[in-house]
């Protein structure tokens, strides 16, 4: 059984699209549709009914359809094999999202370059798209983005951060027992903007108050919405992680805010599919040994 066209079928699902499908993998639409027809000649069935352009996938496609997963996995794992994935490293080459790279790079880098101590680290701080990219044109070796979704990467959770609301030492809210978003509201609000769907839940728990929230300052930068609320110029809701030094030396008070509920910032490690040296299990080592 031929892998390129067990890989065209299982692309086709994924995109729900033959053109999208013939765009990742680099192959003409009709190069995708002769792979199709191929292994549905070599498996006696149809994997799809097609009327016209539109197109569903069958019963027996659907049935198919986890088996041909597992075995472009165990492909994947073979080839990793034979390139003798037990070789040390010689250099690895990291992509990260801002906040990644101030508040868990410091801490993870230590850890890897004590197991390889001739291992060569080059780190690219960019926004999600930038480093799927660069991940995607191989110039470098891992990521960590926010949620992404790609045929040809492995992505797996690698930190869920709590957001927090965050106070200064003498602020009332720390001897108070019980913090509501109404009370929130009639705060001075620094918000800290970082376009997730988190943070939209944040904007639509205080779409059902009567009145809008007191924000005082929009900003874009941590450490700034940090310092602000350290020099009592307002409250913030705040990626926990980002505060942790802050909370350590006694300058930001965390408040328990029962509406937030498990609102967080989910950070996610990309590598290739295809890649000849796996750096995923040395990253959640090392992030184990810190948190």
């Amino acid at each position: 059984m031929n892998i390129e066209n067990i890989e065209a079928f299982v692309y086709v699902i994924h995109f729900n699209s033959f053109n999208k499908a013939a765009d990742a993998l680099f192959l003409s639409q009709p190069s995708v549709t002769a792979r199709i027809q191929s292994l549905e000649r070599e498996l006696n069935t149809l994997l799809f009914e097609r009327e016209g352009r539109n197109f569903s996938i069958t019963e027996k496609g659907k049935q198919f359809l986890p088996y041909a997963q597992q075995i472009l996995q165990t492909y994947k794992k073979g080839k990793q094999q034979l390139l003798n994935l037990s070789a040390a490293p010689n250099e690895l080459r990291i992509g990260s999202t801002v906040s990644v790279s101030n508040y868990v790079i410091p801490d993870i880098l230590p850890i890897i370059k004590k197991k390889y101590r001739n291992l060569q680290i080059k780190l690219t701080t960019a926004p999600t798209e930038v480093i799927l990219e660069k991940l995607l044109n191989k110039e470098i070796d891992i990521g960590f983005v926010r949620n992404v979704t790609h045929p040809y990467i492995d992505c797996t959770g690698f930190y869920e951060d709590p957001i927090r609301l965050f106070v200064h030492q003498g602020h009332p809210f720390v001897e108070k027992e019980q913090i509501t978003i109404e009370d929130v509201s009639r705060e001075a609000l620094v918000f800290f903007e970082c376009g997730s769907l988190d943070w939209m839940k944040i904007h639509r728990l205080f779409a059902t108050l009567n009145h809008p929230p007191n924000i005082d300052y929009h900003i874009d930068n941590l450490e700034t919405a940090k310092k602000l609320v350290a020099k009592g110029m307002g409250i913030s809701f705040l990626p926990e992680l980002c505060a942790r030094k802050e909370v350590k030396e006694g300058v930001l008070v965390p408040i328990h805010v029962p509406a937030l509920g498990g609102l967080s910032l989910r950070t996610n490690l990309i590598s290739l599919k295809d890649s000849s040296m796996d750096f995923s299990p040395l990253c959640v080592d090392a992030l184990k040994q810190i948190i």
